[in-house]
């Protein structure tokens, strides 16, 4: 039997930048530079050469989600591709979570992205063909970065890939925090940003920083722009004591929340002073937290 394990990992926007402007599809428009993060969801998919045609991916997460399997990303993203390259996806997605959901963190659309390259590999697929793209656009914004996640500026709804950099000079250190409760409902951001839309800032920048390549923890921060973190601060209660506490702690550079919530990351000066602020927010919070890196 043909398997394929992979690491699926989350992500933080260093900067996201959302227009009023709307494209033909009625997206937002949207400059967005992402990042890969250390902590990561591990798929496994598996061909299933012996089940019925036809019958499409089996898609099994642990811990469970409460959807209907044809609304997993995982699910979808194997039937967008199959049906771009003329194959029956006849395989088994087996996914153990551990990027929080509702977090901003794109966790399955890195799951999605990771069913992808793996079907690729499977079915003989050149993975930076246009077909992989289209598919992996047609899941969802966040997965075309995820296709191969080094640091990337997307446009148009954030999901055309603009520039790639570099990987960053060592692993960055952040601490993660996402405030108990459930997280920030995407079309609920939007439609609050809508309600009291701000301007964007330019990425420009920041992506200078980064194709210096000397960025350090120090340049990064002073360069985090969001104009989402408002949103979320507004729709998610708990979102703004989480985000003062955090960038009130000796140790952290600048931080902010990531795409539309409801995590808040911290950019930190060292990897212990982040394993300290996880272990504080765990305790004073009561809150989801983890240190981690850049990546």
């Amino acid at each position: 039997m043909w398997s394929m394990a992979l690491r699926a990992p989350g992500k933080l926007n260093l900067h996201l930048g959302i227009y009023s402007e709307l494209d033909e599809r009625r997206y937002h428009k949207a400059d967005s530079l992402m990042v890969a993060v250390d902590l990561a969801d591990e798929v496994v998919v598996e061909e299933l050469s012996d089940s019925p045609r036809h019958e499409g991916p089996q898609v099994v997460c642990c811990p469970a989600i409460d959807i209907p399997q044809h609304k997993n990303t995982a699910y979808r993203a194997a039937m967008e591709l199959a049906q771009r390259v003329g194959r029956d996806p006849r395989v088994r997605v087996s996914i153990c979570k551990h990027v929080p959901d509702q977090a901003g963190m794109g966790g399955s659309s890195s799951d999605a992205a990771a069913v992808l390259l793996a079907l690729c590999e499977l079915w003989g697929v050149d993975k930076n063909e246009p077909r992989v793209m289209q598919a992996a656009q047609a899941v969802g914004a966040d997965v075309p970065f995820f296709l191969d996640p080094v640091p990337t500026l997307l446009v148009g709804a954030g999901d055309v890939v603009s520039r790639k950099f570099l990987p960053l000079e060592g692993r960055i250190p952040v601490v993660l925090v996402r405030p108990v409760g459930p997280g920030v409902s995407t079309p609920a951001a939007y439609a609050e940003f809508d309600r009291m839309p701000t301007a964007p800032q330019s990425p420009a920048n920041l992506c200078r920083v980064l194709e210096s390549l000397t960025a350090g923890p120090a340049e990064i921060a002073g360069l985090l722009f969001n104009n989402l973190d408002p949103v979320a601060c507004r729709l998610h209660p708990r979102i703004p004591a989480v985000r003062t506490w955090l960038l009130g702690q000796t140790g952290v550079l600048g931080g902010m929340v990531t795409g539309s919530g409801s995590c808040v990351f911290g950019i930190c000066e060292t990897n212990e002073r982040a394993e300290v602020l996880a272990l504080a927010a765990r305790e004073q919070l009561g809150a989801w937290a983890m240190a981690s890196r850049l990546m």
